[in-house]
């Protein structure tokens, strides 16, 4: 199975994408969020994606039946990452229907080996229970920090 990079022709099918990961990860959006969400990612793929977003997706015939996506950060440089360029992976998704046929560990290899010609220094993610032992399969590990995960929400 061979995974891809997506392109500009493709930003249909990953806002798509998204959405179903999007309703998977957090429940059932209501219809006017999920609209807003529709209408606001074309915009967002158009002005990063092959830019500071990548997107890795496996096709059966022209359907992307699984993604995940790569975004690069460009820190300023520490022991954790040298060099300052970081990576995040976010939207790793496969449509119900093909799981369990090895989808998506092709779309982290094919995310794994471009993070390495990007020269990122880490690659993070946040791992579900069920995604652990694919992301542990292509090189991730716990953390293992002290830091305690937080956030801010303006609204």
């Amino acid at each position: 199975m061979d995974a891809q990079t997506a392109g500009s022709s493709d930003i249909d099918a990953l806002t798509e994408m998204r959405l179903a990961y999007l309703s998977e990860d957090s429940g059932p959006l209501e219809e006017k969020e999920a609209g807003d969400i529709r209408k606001a990612l074309p915009g967002y793929f158009s002005a990063h994606l092959g830019r500071d977003l990548f997107a890795y997706v496996v096709r059966e015939y022209d359907e992307i039946v699984s993604c995940a996506l790569l975004l690069v950060i460009e820190k300023p440089m520490s022991p954790a990452f040298p060099n300052g360029r970081t990576g995040t992976v976010l939207n790793v998704y496969t449509r119900p229907e093909h799981r369990g046929k090895g989808c998506a560990r092709a779309v982290m290899l094919q995310l794994m080996a471009a993070a390495k010609e990007k020269d990122l220094s880490v690659v993070e993610l946040k791992a579900t229970q069920a995604g652990v032992p694919l992301y542990r399969s292509v090189g991730f590990t716990d953390t293992g920090s002290e830091y305690l995960p937080m956030k801010w929400k303006s609204f």
